[in-house]
């Protein structure tokens, strides 16, 4: 009888770690966790729901452009502690953007947006009218 025994050897978490990320950047590692998005549909349209932790509402930018609605997150923070002297510095520069193509028919009137806690909720009917020209979308 052949089976597999898994360890639980968290001194072993430390290579398995490694190794998992070996072809990834730290950057790269902080943009695949970054704006996971759950698409959920109903009888009228779609419902996004992303997540954009550490953003604020003014920090989010949303457009439409030829049927293709992209979700834009920039953000440029410092922070200093300085006591004494300097002790510690900290600054936060992120961008991140998600793009979803939503149909050529869809215009920016159509698709409401919501930001709550770090989520935005966009809701997109599933017909629409025309769009030619780039254009942002309000955020509640």
């Amino acid at each position: 009888m052949n089976t597999l025994a898994r360890r639980n050897n968290s001194d072993l978490d430390f290579f398995n770690d490694f190794f998992d990320g070996f072809f990834t950047t730290p950057s790269t590692r902080n943009l695949q966790q970054c704006m996971r998005t759950d698409i959920q549909e109903n009888e009228k349209g779609y419902s996004l729901d992303i997540e954009v932790p550490g953003f604020g509402k003014e920090d989010i930018k949303i457009s439409l452009e030829n049927g293709y609605l992209t979700v834009e997150a920039k953000r440029e923070d410092s922070k200093e502690k300085k006591e004494y002297h300097f002790l510690r510095r900290e600054r936060f520069y992120g961008t991140a953007a998600r793009t979803f193509f939503v149909g050529e028919d869809i215009t920016q009137e159509d698709i409401k947006a919501a930001y709550d806690r770090g989520i935005l909720t966009l809701s997109i009917p599933k017909q629409g009218s025309l769009v030619k020209e780039k254009k942002y979308i309000d955020i509640e």
